[in-house]
């Protein structure tokens, strides 16, 4: 039976208005599940991801693998959990894609092989390799979210917290990282609008409304559940709508 790898017990955050943002969110996410969030704007999803590698703390509590999440521990869970940001270029910013992917290995210390091997297995996983040498700025918005991935797999994360990982690809790019992370054997903890591709990649979705938790189950469920949607100012995946 798979344990849970990020637990919250009563999370709430709010921003600097004093306003909540998250209230009193209680889930659990298991070793190798992949868990869509959804909800409609200012519902709390990017907030909720950023919580569960401690780039935002709130009250209540937050554990990885068992662990209460602390600034003791918040190296090791950055390292263990990864986050992928909406924006790809907040996340590469070195001279060239090699740089970029080898920037975290060679911040942990390790050893200058270990990096270059982490680095270039990286880089092969998301079929970037010939493009090691190529400054970021030069990617394709499709190359550029595979390449952010890749900065992220180099550490080797249990978990991975991606923010519309689909925003802005075109059709191509979108199937070829919907078909990537598919394949990809770590947790996957994904918020986005994009319903379709939450449909294809996670096996349970979480319905977040104004940063409580609305809905909690199957995604075929939920996503299926056209007035649960609707309530929430939310349209069914078409895939789905169109069966009916």
């Amino acid at each position: 039976m798979h344990k849970p790898i990020i637990e919250t017990e009563r999370l709430t955050f709010a921003y600097h208005d004093g306003n909540p943002v998250l209230e009193d969110v209680t889930l659990s996410i298991l070793h190798n599940d992949s868990v869509g969030i959804i909800g409609p704007n200012g519902a709390g999803k990017s907030t909720l991801l950023m919580t569960f590698n401690g780039l935002l703390r709130g009250a209540g509590e937050v554990k990885i693998d068992g662990e209460p999440l602390s600034k003791e521990n918040l190296r090791e869970v950055r390292r263990k959990v990864g986050w992928i940001a909406q924006d790809s270029d907040d996340q590469l910013f070195m001279p060239t894609l090699f740089d970029d992917v080898a920037f975290g290995p060679l911040n942990l210390g390790l050893a200058d092989d270990e990096v270059r091997r982490r680095a270039d297995e990286a880089l092969a996983l998301v079929g970037l390799s010939a493009l090691a040498n190529r400054p970021p700025h030069h990617l394709s918005g499709g190359e550029k979210k595979a390449a952010a991935i890749a900065t992220v797999l180099s550490m080797r994360p249990a978990v991975i917290l991606m923010d519309e990982p689909t925003n802005n690809l075109d059709h191509a790019a979108r199937r070829s990282l919907i078909e990537f992370l598919k394949a990809l054997p770590v947790t996957k903890v994904v918020a986005s609008h994009d319903l379709e591709m939450i449909l294809e990649l996670c096996r349970r979705v979480v319905l977040l409304e104004k940063g409580r938790v609305a809905a909690d189950g199957p995604a075929r469920d939920i996503l299926g559940d056209s007035a649960l949607l609707r309530a929430h100012r939310l349209e069914p995946p078409l895939s789905i709508a169109l069966r009916r």
